[in-house]
């Protein structure tokens, strides 16, 4: 399984697609398929079928649909830019402790 830059609650902008230039929260990461859930971002509408065991009628729902990974970048809170993330080690209480940064302003993320 491979590690990602972009975690769960990330702000991230989507770069390519029919949605890009939007900004959206990420909802979920989907490692096994290298793609990200984005809130209110690729929302599609799918029929669901009833089920007559618990009077439950056919609907029509929105859904937000994966993008991969590579179509969208994290927008950085300080600077409030699209931007890479960086790694760097910080000593905290005497440990040391990998945090991601921001590549345009060069300031630490949570």
């Amino acid at each position: 399984m491979r590690k990602f830059r972009i975690h769960k609650d990330d702000k991230v902008l989507v770069i390519s697609g029919r949605d890009r230039g939007k900004i959206g929260r990420v909802l979920r990461v989907v490692h096994k398929h290298d793609t990200v859930v984005v809130e209110k971002i690729n929302m599609v509408r799918r029929h669901q079928k009833g089920n007559p065991y618990i009077q439950q009628p056919g609907k029509i729902i929105d859904k937000e649909m994966p993008l991969h990974i590579s179509n969208v970048l994290v927008v950085c809170e300080a600077c409030g830019k699209a931007t890479r993330i960086g790694y760097r080690e910080i000593e905290v209480d005497g440990r040391k402790q990998k945090v991601r940064f921001c590549k345009k302003c060069n300031e630490d993320m949570k």
